[in-house]
């Protein structure tokens, strides 16, 4: 296929195939209602020897993967070349029943929002799957950088908790959005959602990114207004000096799991309140005319 199909063909193809899993059985929130997890996704394209990826290295710390090193943990014989792969990456925003239900709690996750936690990670494996399944179908390597064991959390000197491949930072790289306050991903469909990537030995031009910065979207860092993300954390783990990671994790792994066991007998570190109630929950928030100073 690789060598059959045009670039343009390629990449409506992926999509295509995105949207299709979207829209079957297995994006479901398993709740009484039978509720879907996610609404119609956004795909973007990053190529694999993008410069970003050394940055993002350099910033987070050596342990994080750049796509060449991520595709030889699987195939560590191969002489593939970074040109030579395109990440994929996409963003699944959560329905609006679950938005709409987050905005409404001031502590805990709703039992949708955690649903959509819990059951969204094992959607994105099965896109994910189903992705190099088709692939390889074809006759294309495909991998999952998240996936183990080649994905595992690590320290990072300047930001504490961080990992081997952040799928927020690929999407970013990928064109679909910038981080906010609280490190969320803000994106044209908004900072309520989940994201995933794989990467394959595959052709497709990389997504232009539409941002000079990686805070351009976010209100607070750019022009001062907003910082609504701040008044909804519980604990006050949202600053204008930025996201406190400890604080947060404290709150999400220890209160949040114990009240979703408990309240909806689920198993599950999430919360959420911060995606949502915000100007950036459903979509890209508009700027106002007249800015102040930016905070970056």
């Amino acid at each position: 296929m690789d060598n059959a199909l045009k670039s343009s063909d390629k990449s409506k193809w992926i999509t295509g195939l995105i949207e299709k899993f979207i829209q079957s059985p297995e994006n479901t929130l398993e709740n009484s209602s039978n509720d879907k997890a996610f609404e119609k996704s956004i795909v973007g394209f990053a190529s694999g020897d993008d410069p970003i990826f050394e940055e993002f290295k350099r910033d987070i710390g050596n342990f994080y993967m750049t796509p060449a090193e991520a595709f030889k943990k699987l195939y560590p014989e191969s002489a593939i070349k970074a040109d030579e792969l395109t990440v994929i990456s996409w963003v699944l925003p959560h329905i609006k029943e679950t938005k709409t239900d987050n905005r409404k709690e001031s502590t805990y996750p709703s039992e949708r929002w955690a649903r959509g936690k819990k059951f969204g990670v094992l959607i994105n494996i099965k896109l994910q799957k189903y992705l190099i399944a088709k692939l390889e179908g074809e006759g294309i390597k495909a991998m999952a950088p998240c996936s183990p064991p080649h994905w595992s959390e690590q320290t990072s000197p300047k930001y504490s908790y961080a990992s081997t491949w952040s799928e927020r930072h690929t999407a970013y790289a990928a064109g679909l959005g910038t981080f906010g306050l609280c490190d969320g991903l803000i994106t044209a469909v908004g900072k309520a959602m989940r994201c995933g990537s794989i990467i394959a030995q595959i052709k497709i031009p990389p997504t232009k990114r539409p941002y000079k910065n990686h805070n351009e979207y976010c209100l607070f860092l750019t022009e001062g207004s907003c910082g609504v993300c701040m008044t909804r954390c519980p604990v006050g783990a949202i600053t204008e000096n930025g996201h406190d990671k400890e604080k947060c994790k404290a709150h999400v792994d220890e209160l949040c799991v114990e009240y979703a066991m408990t309240r909806y007998d689920l198993e599950v570190n999430t919360c959420g309140l911060c995606q949502t109630k915000v100007p950036c929950e459903s979509g890209i928030p508009k700027k106002k005319k007249s800015h102040k100073p930016s905070h970056n």
